[in-house]
């Protein structure tokens, strides 16, 4: 591993030499311990046979250490502000694309993982569009604020289970490999961190993603409710017999449903007479 990662000095003196002060609206909380880096390369798995995108890379904390190990990095960095003091830190060694990438072709970059310190509102929807849009990217290895790296590998029943857990759920297995106190970014954000790593399945489920996607959503939208009750565009009836068909008790909230159980509720669903009614 290189030995010129970034401390807290040097984060410091390179954010006043480019004017850069963090902005809370983009999360921008900065890595400064050495340590953190070391070890979230290392659970991802890079070697030297990786091309690597990271998104918001920010002055190149954990840039550094990726373009030391990994064969490719591709940094795409959304504020303009950062991307001098980012070229300063990796020269030519990176590729940096200055863009949102939420709205860039994602499965057009050359990568084969993800790495990347995600700021909390970007985080789920990030990692959705990766698994749903870019097939080349098998694993990512993600930090980001604690409540949301959980929901991303929360497993049915959990608290913390909802729309963002299922759909990673339909791509992929996703799971909390540690912990990270607050105390290693400047400026110290408010809450604790953690890294997720998702392992994308060699098999996905075969289904209509799109359909399964939009029943998810209006089911977690209400999610103290029973499914009959919260999916009102469904006559109850048709809800209920297709959660019987495939196993589920007909007062099931979703909470409770697993992202098979979902995809084969949804199947069924779709063939039944409020269904067909609406899309006729």
């Amino acid at each position: 591993m290189t030995d010129d990662l970034l401390g807290a000095a040097r984060v410091r003196e390179l954010l006043s030499r480019h004017r850069v002060v963090p902005t809370k609206t983009r999360g921008q909380n900065f890595v400064i311990d050495p340590n953190t880096i070391r070890r979230i390369v290392e659970l991802a798995e890079v070697s030297e046979d990786d091309s690597v995108l990271e998104v918001g890379p920010g002055i190149g904390s954990l840039t550094v250490a990726l373009a030391a190990r990994a064969r490719r990095v591709t940094a795409v960095e959304i504020d303009p502000r950062l991307v001098g003091a980012l070229r300063e830190v990796v020269g030519d060694r990176v590729e940096i694309v200055e863009a949102d990438a939420m709205r860039i072709e994602l499965g057009a970059v050359e990568a084969t993982k993800l790495v990347a310190n995600l700021p909390y509102n970007i985080a789920a929807p990030l990692v959705i569009k990766v698994l749903t849009e870019a097939p080349q990217i098998s694993e990512l290895t993600v930090m980001t604020q604690r409540e949301v790296g959980e929901r991303l590998a929360a497993g049915p029943g959990s608290r913390t289970y909802g729309q963002p857990s299922v759909m990673v759920a339909l791509f992929a297995d996703a799971r909390v490999v540690a912990r990270v106190p607050r105390t290693v970014f400047w400026p110290v954000p408010n809450v604790d961190s953690v890294v997720v790593r998702v392992v994308r399945r060699t098999a996905p489920f075969d289904a209509d993603l799109t359909a399964v996607a939009r029943i998810v959503s209006a089911a977690f939208s209400q999610r103290r409710k029973m499914l009959r009750s919260s999916l009102t565009e469904f006559a109850p009836d048709d809800v209920e017999r297709s959660l019987a068909e495939v196993g589920v008790a007909p007062t099931a909230r979703p909470e409770v449903l697993t992202a098979s159980d979902f995809v084969a509720f949804v199947g069924r669903l779709m063939d039944c007479p409020s269904s067909q009614r609406r899309s006729s």
